[in-house]
């Protein structure tokens, strides 16, 4: 089998953390909860994360993160990358698949430290931090997001609002064609990848 193109997200790091510290943090293992969620809560998510919230006093993350993990959902065993770009790039945006390998391949040869992790509607790009994504935003249209923080505007770059908003997706290059990842695509892309050294 080939290996892969993508790495595991980041966020699953940061679960593994939680988990060893949810005893201490919550009197329970997750496998306790999960037993305990399995017998006596009720059986949707939202449901589940309500009755442990009202029930155990527990906050949104501990109490989702329980939910989830109950429903049988979410963690590193559970994220399949490739099946998620399959997904984000089925039926009518099947078309941006060529402009989106490029993409890809582009994002991944900046450099040995760079990792792409598929979400379910983007694919972003870490170095220390996310400096770009790939995100078919419509059926035509890939949007090469960038970390450019207050990089003023020019060419085809397109402010997102991201800096006034706190995101760190400051910028986006539409993308409807190959001879659309030109040279002032690459040149921005770079600059992103080097601003998170």
């Amino acid at each position: 089998m080939p290996k892969s193109l993508y790495s595991t997200h980041p966020g699953f790091a940061m679960e593994v953390n939680v988990v060893a510290g949810l005893k201490q943090k919550t009197g329970k293992t997750l496998e306790e909860w999960i037993r305990l969620v399995k017998q006596s809560a009720p059986a949707t998510g939202k449901e589940r994360v309500a009755w442990l919230k009202a029930n155990y006093g527990l906050g949104m993350n501990y109490a989702g993160f329980i939910a989830e993990r109950a429903g049988g959902k979410g963690g590193a065993a559970n994220y399949h990358p490739e099946a998620l770009v399959e997904a984000m790039l089925a039926g009518p945006k099947a078309a941006l698949r060529p402009i989106y390998d490029r993409l890809l391949r582009l994002g991944l040869s900046l450099g040995k430290d760079v990792k792409a992790s598929p979400c379910k509607t983007i694919v972003p790009l870490y170095r220390r931090h996310v400096f770009a994504q790939i995100k078919p935003t419509t059926q035509t249209r890939l949007d090469l997001g960038l970390a450019l923080k207050a990089t003023k505007v020019s060419g085809r770059l397109i402010d997102t609002g991201g800096l006034a908003k706190g995101d760190r997706i400051t910028h986006r290059i539409p993308i409807t064609q190959l001879t659309e990842i030109d040279d002032e695509a690459k040149c921005w892309l770079k600059a992103a990848y080097e601003l998170d050294a």
